[in-house]
């Protein structure tokens, strides 16, 4: 039991440095280390086979996925054709109320994520268009935080089948499955959730207007107006289809020829850099930064996975698992939890999932589970408590929109922490049913 304080102990205290503004590639061996000394483990002997085994073999095993994920993206973003893109939906879905610009921008954000662009590309090719449209509906700039977390940050995220997301990706190697598996239980998270965060966006825009809130009140604006320039104001763009391109290609590889994910985003970088390449200014800075941004989400995953290998070779661990497993009801209940706490514990949907499915999928597997339920529904558990205010993603983005957690946390926790595990119940029942 002491060894299972510790876990929540180490917690408690990575959270802090979190909020203190530490990356996670220092907090991860700070906490392991906390961990390793209070459970009386060997230090160097731990940190090199655990700590350094599971980073090194999240690094191995999604690397090279990272790195073509982030290329296609800054093919997209530096092209102007997610601009182009994100300009058309606009057009089709209306600006003419405050509540149709918080959907449009929401919609905006998920049909580039499920295109296979990355959420870090999204918010600066989103930015741009979000702000004026902010700022002439005269819509609290907070609320933009709601309208992108939602679209980023769920439904394309774990729940929709056929998603090119991280956290769709994982489980195959483990379960031998693929991007469609467990399509019918993906469908009813997705509709549950997606009703409860609409309901949500008129709320709290309601809210916002009963309280006098306008664009201009927020403190912080001046400066975030400053720093978010909109690069493509003179800049020639690809047409639509031809922007559309890329996105439908890795869709339709992935999806109907079941094309491994690798070499499907290698083929779609490929598309990008010919039928792109005259739309790009400065190319061998869009291929050099494009290569770089894979190499800072990848090791701040690895690090929190290193991080979940020192918790997964406690003896407080084999306690966890032990609570785990024994859950009332169906396994997949039970896989659900666990993952959703592993995904809390590191703040990360992929670290979680990862840790979740090195350790867990065997026992899971051996209990009989149907693998295509345990992917969609490990999948989903990890997009819950990984929104937790320490989760990367969520402190990234409030800097880039210029918020803070005050201004602006609590949207993202209701719509992608509360939402996202509500619609997990009818999700876990349609498995059990069906599988």
């Amino acid at each position: 039991m002491w060894s299972l304080a510790t876990i929540i102990l180490s917690l408690i205290l990575l959270i802090f440095l979190a909020f203190r503004g530490f990356s996670i590639i220092i907090i991860a061996p700070v906490v392991s280390l906390f961990v390793i000394v209070l459970n009386n483990m060997p230090i160097l002997e731990t940190f090199q086979n655990d700590y350094m085994g599971g980073f090194v073999n999240y690094a191995k095993n999604y690397y090279l996925i990272f790195l073509f994920a982030a290329m296609f993206g800054k093919f997209m973003d530096d092209s102007g054709a997610a601009r182009t893109i994100a300009q058309a939906l606009l057009k089709i879905l209306g600006k003419d109320s405050k509540y149709k610009v918080l959907v449009s921008i929401m919609v905006i954000c998920a049909f580039l994520t499920y295109g296979g662009i990355t959420l870090f590309v999204v918010i600066f090719a989103v930015l741009p268009i979000a702000k004026p449209l902010f700022r002439e509906m005269n819509i609290p700039w907070h609320l933009f935080l709601a309208s992108f977390f939602i679209g980023i940050g769920t439904f394309t995220m774990t729940m929709l089948p056929g998603t090119p997301s991280i956290q769709n990706i994982i489980p195959i190697n483990y379960l031998g499955t693929d991007v469609q598996s467990g399509a019918w239980i993906g469908i009813v998270a997705t509709i549950v959730v997606l009703a409860i965060n609409l309901w949500y966006l008129k709320f709290a825009l309601k809210r916002s207007e009963k309280r006098g809130e306008t664009y201009a009140s927020m403190k912080n604006l001046e400066k975030a107006d400053g720093e978010n320039i909109d690069k493509y104001a003179d800049k020639k763009l690809p047409g639509l289809i031809l922007s559309l391109t890329p996105s439908i290609l890795l869709l339709v590889l992935l999806n109907l020829f079941k094309v491994e994910v690798l070499y499907t985003l290698m083929i779609a970088v490929f598309v990008c850099s010919i039928i792109f390449w005259k739309y790009i200014e400065k190319k061998k800075e869009t291929i050099n930064i494009g290569v770089t941004n894979a190499v800072l989400p990848v090791v701040n995953t690895s690090a929190d996975v290193g991080y979940g290998a020192v918790i997964a070779a406690t003896s407080g661990f084999a306690i966890f698992t032990d609570i785990m497993t024994n859950i009332p009801g169906s396994p997949l209940i039970s896989l659900f939890v666990a993952t959703t706490a592993l995904a809390g514990i590191t703040g990360s949907a992929s670290g979680g999932l990862a840790i979740a499915m090195e350790t867990l999928s065997p026992i899971y597997l051996d209990l009989g589970v149907n693998p295509d339920a345990m992917h969609r529904i490990a999948a989903i558990a990890s997009g819950g408590l990984d929104s937790l205010p320490h989760n990367g993603a969520v402190i990234t983005s409030l800097v880039v929109a210029g918020l803070t957690h005050k201004d602006a946390y609590k949207h993202v926790f209701v719509t992608c922490v509360i939402a996202p595990l509500v619609a997990a119940i009818p999700a876990l029942l349609v498995a059990i049913m069906i599988y």
